[in-house]
């Protein structure tokens, strides 16, 4: 949750080392992702381009495997480049469970696809490697910069991915395996600041825009949580981020061991946030802030210290980014626009050869979870929710300045408002058709599955993560995708 690396949200949990970025470089305040989940986002953020041109619609499907990313032209400008950790931006991954789960997501039924959100601590309070393959990609990359990158005559980029701070697996959730245990230790428990959280707000179900009641539902949050539950949930995140805090210090470590922190440019940011229990709901797939809202912190040569950028930009900034800062021309065709003027502290109105960065920034979101495309336009103090057609589902407009935790939907209030974002959005992405070209995908690949089972799809689909709904009722359910067929 990009929040925490600024006020109020850094004072629920200490993170040394996004201060010490913050101290010696840039921090963005109002960055986003273009796609509020694992592989679209990232797809997003490797290509340069906004997700219905990506056409990265879940998290089965990102990008060709031979895609030219940033690190494949920089590659071929001659850096040294090197990659570890969670990747994840190309087809084909994920489990059965979350393609079926986003396929069917405009069939008209209720399932639950995830584990309750819950907690579980582990260790005591000396433990401070829980997420040991994170630590061990961790391991690697500070390895790595010790051993090979301090003797390359040529330069270096080095991408580290990691896993935290996401929930991890439920098993109680059927043999795909939702995430949603929250689990940290007590070394890192100690870090937040209990007295400083916030417990959120929730409108009651029956007031909630239908697309929240639905992910709500179906991410298992609808049933009754006391404070301490939800509070718990939040500690649990916050401590999960101070270890991932823990793991830049050792990047930021070696580099200044190895005496290459002067001369290396860093980039912390995330492919989306969590919600932790706002609005009703864990995970991400949404754009309000919690899960939309991502940290964007660079420091290093010519990037201007103690500066806080409030401009909004989004993931697709990083391609023109990395490519000017290696001096390779950038493609015309890019959704995403370099961020190196704002980093050096230059005023916006000195223009790129594109032209100046717009003011406003696009997220979209097409797969589980949620039972409608989604499209957030997000400029000044104004976030503009649209969903579907434009006309099915009613939109949401929030005014973040007035109203930072988006509790009050103001659309009705402000037609004209509505309207001139609405002009705004469709000439960005005609997010009708786009919405409609996903549907057919969902159903075509939805039909394609079930006829290679060659079997009663029945059987494979009640073992998926929504089994425990299914297996009460599995004639309703399979009534239902008859009937959306």
């Amino acid at each position: 949750d990009g929040r925490l690396t600024f006020y109020p949200g850094n004072q629920t949990v200490d993170l040394p080392f996004i201060n010490f970025m913050k101290r010696y470089g840039t921090v963005f305040l109002n960055a986003y992702t273009n796609s509020p989940i694992c592989c679209p986002s990232r797809a997003a953020m490797w290509s340069g381009l906004f997700t219905h041109l990506t056409e990265s619609w879940n998290n089965f499907k990102g990008l060709d495997p031979d895609y030219v990313t940033w690190m494949d032209l920089m590659e071929k400008h001659g850096y040294h480049t090197q990659k570890y950790g969670k990747l994840d931006y190309t087809s084909g991954h994920h489990s059965v469970s979350n393609r079926v789960e986003a396929w069917t997501r405009d069939v008209d039924f209720l399932l639950r696809q995830e584990g309750r959100p819950m907690v579980n601590l582990t260790g005591d309070k000396k433990h401070v490697r829980v997420m040991e393959a994170d630590w061990q990609n961790t391991d690697k990359a500070v390895t790595w910069i010790k051993e090979e990158a301090v003797n390359l005559a040529q330069p270096f980029v080095l991408y580290l991915g990691l896993n935290l701070p996401h929930p991890y697996p439920s098993p109680s959730t059927g043999e795909n395996f939702g995430s949603s245990t929250f689990l940290t230790s007590p070394y890192w428990l100690e870090k937040v600041t209990y007295e400083a959280i916030k417990i959120p707000k929730w409108s009651s179900l029956s007031e909630m825009h239908p697309v929240d009641y639905y992910s709500s539902y179906t991410k298992n949050c609808t049933g009754e949580f006391t404070k301490q539950e939800v509070r718990n949930i939040r500690a649990f995140y916050y401590a999960m981020c101070a270890e991932t805090d823990a793991m830049l210090g050792e990047v930021i470590s070696a580099l200044r061991h190895t005496g290459l922190l002067k001369k290396t440019i860093v980039i912390f940011t995330a492919d989306h946030g969590e919600l932790a229990m706002e609005h009703r709901q864990f995970y991400k797939m949404s754009m309000y802030e919690g899960s939309s809202h991502v940290p964007l912190l660079v420091m290093g040569p010519g990037v201007k210290e103690q500066q806080q950028v409030p401009n909004v930009v989004s993931l697709v900034d990083i391609y023109p980014t990395m490519l000017d800062i290696a001096r390779i021309p950038v493609p015309q065709n890019l959704s995403g626009y370099s961020l190196i003027p704002l980093l050096r502290g230059k005023a916006e109105n000195e223009v790129s050869p594109r032209g100046p960065r717009p003011s406003w920034v696009l997220s979209e979101f097409h797969g589980c979870n949620v039972n409608s495309s989604t499209y957030m336009l997000r400029t000044g103090k104004w976030k503009y929710v649209a969903y579907s057609d434009g006309r099915s589902v009613l939109p949401q407009l929030f005014d973040l300045s007035d109203d930072p935790d988006e509790l009050t939907n103001v659309a009705i209030k402000f037609p004209v408002i509505v309207r001139s974002l609405d002009k705004v959005l469709r000439s960005v992405v005609n997010y009708p058709k786009v919405s409609s070209s996903v549907q057919e995908y969902n159903k075509r690949q939805f039909i394609s599955w079930k006829q290679s089972l060659g079997q009663n799809y029945s059987n494979v689909i009640a073992n998926l993560r929504w089994h425990q709904d299914w297996l009460k009722e599995p004639k309703k359910y399979e009534n239902a995708i008859d009937k959306w067929l």
